[in-house]
C-alpha cells in the first residue's frame, strides 16, 4: 500500500515537466535568446552618473549622453566572459561611427586596463562604477548591458547580454536603422 502514496507526486512531477521542459529546451536550442528583462528607464532620460576615472582614458560624465544624435552606453567588466566575446562587435560598432562609451562595472582597474590594451578601446569615454551603484541606478542586472541613447539623453533600447551578431540583428541594429544609421556586425 506505501507505494500508492507517491503515485499522487509522481503525476504531478509529469505534469509539471509536460508544461515545463518545452520552454527550458526552447532556450536551451538558442543560445543567444534572452528573456526580455523589462526596463522601467525606456523613454525616460538616462540616469546620473558618479563614476570615478579610468587611468588616462578620456572621463564620461552624465553632459556626454545629452545632444549628438544616437549612442550607447555599456558596462562591461574583464572578469565577465560574454563582455570578451562582444567586444570586437563593440569595437565595429566604434569604428563604424557609432560613439559608444563605456562604464566599467565592479572592476579592478588594473585588470580594465589590461582588458582594453588586449583587445583595443572602442570607448569615447570611459568611467569606472567599482561599487555598483551606478549599474544599480541605471536598472543593470549584470553585465554586459548595452544602453542605446538619443540625442536628447533618453534611453531607447536595452540590451541585456552581450552584444552578438544576432542580437544586434534582432535589437540595436533595427533601431539605429530606424534612426538613418546603417551598420552591419558578420555572424
Amino acid at each position: 500500500m506505501r507505494p500508492l502514496m507517491f503515485v499522487p507526486f509522481a503525476v504531478i512531477a509529469l505534469l509539471l515537466g509536460a508544461v515545463f521542459l518545452p520552454k527550458l529546451m526552447a532556450n536551451k536550442a538558442d543560445p543567444d535568446a534572452v528573456e526580455a528583462l523589462p526596463s522601467t528607464f525606456i523613454g525616460r532620460p538616462a540616469p546620473g552618473l558618479e563614476l570615478a576615472a579610468l587611468g588616462a582614458e578620456p572621463e564620461l560624465t552624465r553632459e556626454m549622453l545629452d545632444g549628438a544624435g544616437l549612442k550607447l552606453v555599456n558596462f562591461w567588466a574583464s572578469w565577465c566572459a560574454p563582455c570578451r566575446v562582444e567586444h570586437p562587435n563593440l569595437v565595429a560598432l566604434a569604428q563604424a561611427g557609432v560613439p559608444v562609451y563605456g562604464i566599467n562595472y565592479k572592476d579592478d582597474p588594473e585588470k580594465a586596463a589590461d582588458f582594453l590594451a588586449e583587445l583595443g578601446n572602442p570607448y569615447a569615454a570611459i568611467g569606472a562604477d567599482t561599487q555598483g551603484r551606478n549599474g544599480f541606478g541605471w536598472g543593470v542586472y549584470g553585465v554586459p548591458e548595452t544602453y542605446l541613447i538619443d540625442g536628447e539623453g533618453k534611453i531607447l533600447l536595452r540590451v541585456a547580454g552581450p552584444v552578438t551578431a544576432r542580437s544586434f540583428a534582432r535589437d540595436l541594429g533595427p533601431a539605429l536603422e530606424a534612426a538613418g544609421i546603417s551598420v552591419s556586425l558578420g555572424e
